[in-house]
């Protein structure tokens, strides 16, 4: 038999989903949209297209977390928790050592973490502010012809800021969410499956989390 723990719910599970494909059809549309070279290359047929539809998902990008705001401000309350957690002693071993367990990660011995990692925390917070951004840039830009020339002009420049950095986040963020990173490999199913992770897996990468949601047994499943 084996201990499991479920992470995350299926509502969160959802709107990370829907969230992600929006965010990643965003950077493709905007390499078309913002780069000379690629919309040149497709047409400009098709970069039309590719605007109109880059607008459908960008209000798929900021009504999605919204709809999880609304759905369950509780999660929401959570997350400001999380990121704005005073960094223990281990949290500043943990960022100290990180570089080295990127290239060495089976002779690097790792720090017990809480329920989101100190290095995770700095990753979601610079993507939450980069998010924030870039969406309400991109409703300046949206409403263009009901702003001065020199507010489109900044928008548009806070607006390709943003961009490259929501890009460089995300790949980041899927080089270790989907598990590409071998110590990660089989936890994209925390956010693309049951949500669940076993108690071995808990105690490697959160131990403090684990042993918390060990004690408590409120999310604790037993197969």
């Amino acid at each position: 038999m084996t201990r499991y723990i479920q992470r995350h719910s299926l509502l969160k599970r959802v709107i990370h989903g829907i969230h992600t494909v929006a965010c990643l059809f965003l950077i493709a549309s905007g390499v078309v949209i913002f780069v000379p070279a690629v919309g040149r290359a497709v047409g400009p047929e098709f970069v039309q297209f590719v605007r109109i539809t880059h607008r459908f998902f960008a209000v798929i990008f900021i009504g999605g977390p919204l709809v999880g705001l609304v759905a369950a401000p509780k999660g929401f309350v959570h997350i400001v928790q999380n990121l704005t957690a005073k960094w223990d002693a281990d949290d500043k071993k943990f960022m100290a050592l990180f570089a080295k367990y990127l290239f060495a990660p089976k002779s690097t011995h790792m720090p017990k973490q809480h329920a989101v990692k100190s290095g995770q925390r700095l990753a979601d917070a610079a993507l939450i502010l980069a998010a924030v951004l870039i969406s309400i840039t991109g409703v300046v830009l949206w409403a263009g012809a009901y702003v001065s020339p020199q507010v489109f002009r900044i928008a548009l420049l806070l607006h390709d800021v943003a961009f490259v950095l929501v890009s460089v986040i995300m790949v980041a963020h899927v080089y270790l969410g989907a598990g590409i990173f071998q110590p990660y490999r089989g936890l994209a199913r925390l956010m693309f499956g049951n949500g669940r992770v076993t108690e071995a897996e808990a105690r490697y990468h959160w131990g403090h989390w684990a042993e918390e949601e060990l004690a408590s047994g409120k999310n604790v499943i037993e197969e």
